[in-house]
């Protein structure tokens, strides 16, 4: 809509809201029906809202300031404000209590100039929020901004959570590939257990010959989202430098803290006292070696090739059209050195040149899918479906606690983001989604 269809809107609204204004000083509206009338005076007040807020958006873009969406007959607005200050009661006598709160709540509608452009109200609650983390300002100043806060605790404001949540989708490859739900209650998944068996039979069946029964068993895995923690410490040393950028500093910290945590609860779930069973390294299925690789030795190349095409060979069919690889940077660096017998690189670019394919699988690399912390040079492998990877987070569940005293005798300011979520592999151990394979890895009992 161009800015002077939204004016003649805008006039059209406050117009009604002063008509309904007038009716209620003068008496003219029944004590019955200012019922109805306040709740159209609700919907008229979001309208305007809506409206001025639109408008705020079109003055902030350059490329609306055309003459053409001026309205020649557009009420003078410093005129229009000084009549909306004028005190009701100057002009009407005595009126209920029920009119009077409807009088007033049309006097905070008409009188509304707080519509700002959207990127001038994120960047207000974006510095709100750095601000009252770092404990530049107070809890009543924070709510007076828009920010939500109660006991010492905020609730990260929708477009910093979606900031961070788009962080994480870029770092954590299950969030990338695999499937996401946002929900306000648990989720269950059913698994086949026990698969049918058909009967088969030549003759006919007769009057008490009825088809038996077959076994069928389904069980349930259900994402229950937890509360998990990552902590940041910021130094005031940092903070007092000038021309730092406090907001961008404080979210940079919350992305990585909380990123951290998060891939690290669904790669290998070993928190200590906060496992995650289903995490990707518990839950995908082994593959062992058939012949012993040995990277240092002579033809290891063609070797560890071969196990890579047994492997690709492990999920059924269904599993692996939809099939990528996954792997840490160590088994990148042994695949970029491979070569056939005739020395070609058996590592292969993405036909769309964006990455890499092996076996004609996908290939994406992370630090994620590294063994552990301390060991980051054993080779490892993952490969299937990582759509069958669920993640379910809660609306709105995520928040801070600052942390300001704990840490003042160090001079640093700490902060704790939290979030509500879980992630899960999920498959029917008839087609297991995914595989692991460690280079050099021994079969347990071998």
């Amino acid at each position: 809509m161009n800015k002077k269809l939204l004016k003649a809107l805008q006039k059209r609204l406050k117009g009604r809201l002063t008509e309904l204004r007038s009716q209620l000083e003068a008496g003219d509206i029944a004590e019955d029906a200012i019922d109805s009338v306040t709740a159209e005076i609700d919907e008229l007040s979001t309208e305007l809202t809506e409206t001025e807020q639109a408008l705020a958006d079109l003055e902030e873009d350059p490329g609306n300031d055309n003459p053409e969406n001026r309205s020649a007959d557009d009420p003078d607005e410093d005129e229009e404000e000084d009549e909306n200050k004028k005190d009701p009661e100057n002009r009407t006598g005595i009126v209920s209590q029920s009119a009077q709160t409807a009088i007033n709540a049309i006097g905070n509608a008409l009188s509304s100039r707080n519509a700002k452009p959207t990127k001038n109200r994120e960047a207000e609650i974006r510095s709100a929020f750095a601000n009252f983390v770092v404990g530049n300002i107070s809890e009543s100043e924070a709510r007076s901004l828009g920010i939500e806060v109660g006991n010492g605790s905020v609730t990260v404001p929708v477009q910093i959570a979606k900031e961070v949540i788009a962080y994480a989708q870029e770092e954590n490859l299950l969030r990338k590939y695999g499937s996401y739900v946002e929900t306000d209650a648990d989720v269950k998944y059913p698994v086949l257990v026990k698969k049918a068996e058909a009967n088969v039979r030549k003759k006919e069946r007769g009057k008490d010959d009825e088809i038996e029964e077959t076994d069928i068993e389904f069980d349930s895995i259900d994402l229950d989202p937890v509360e998990f923690d990552a902590l940041a410490t910021i130094t005031k040393k940092l903070l007092k430098r000038t021309g730092v950028n406090i907001e961008q500093i404080v979210i940079d910290e919350l992305k990585k803290a909380y990123v951290r945590k998060e891939t690290n609860y669904m790669f290998n779930g070993d928190d200590l006292g906060n496992e995650n069973p289903g995490a990707l390294a518990k839950k995908a299925v082994a593959f062992y070696e058939t012949v012993k690789v040995d990277l240092e030795a002579d033809g290891w190349s063609q070797v560890l090739y071969s196990q890579l095409v047994k492997m690709k060979g492990q999920p059924v069919t269904e599993v692996l059209k939809k099939s990528i690889w996954i792997i840490n940077r160590a088994a990148l660096t042994v695949l970029e050195d491979m070569t056939d017998k005739q020395g070609r690189p058996l590592l292969h670019e993405a036909k769309d040149g964006v990455g890499y394919t092996l076996l004609g699988h996908k290939v994406d690399f992370t630090d994620a899918a590294n063994k552990s912390k301390a060991d980051a040079a054993t080779p490892i492998f993952y490969f299937g479906d990582f759509k069958a990877f669920n993640i379910q987070e809660v609306k709105g569940g995520m928040g801070l606690q600052k942390l300001v005293e704990k840490y003042a005798g160090t001079n640093k300011i700490g902060f704790q983001i939290y979030n509500l979520i879980d992630g899960q592999l999920i498959y029917s151990p008839f087609e297991p989604a995914v595989y692991r394979y460690e280079v050099g890895a021994t079969k347990p009992g071998s």
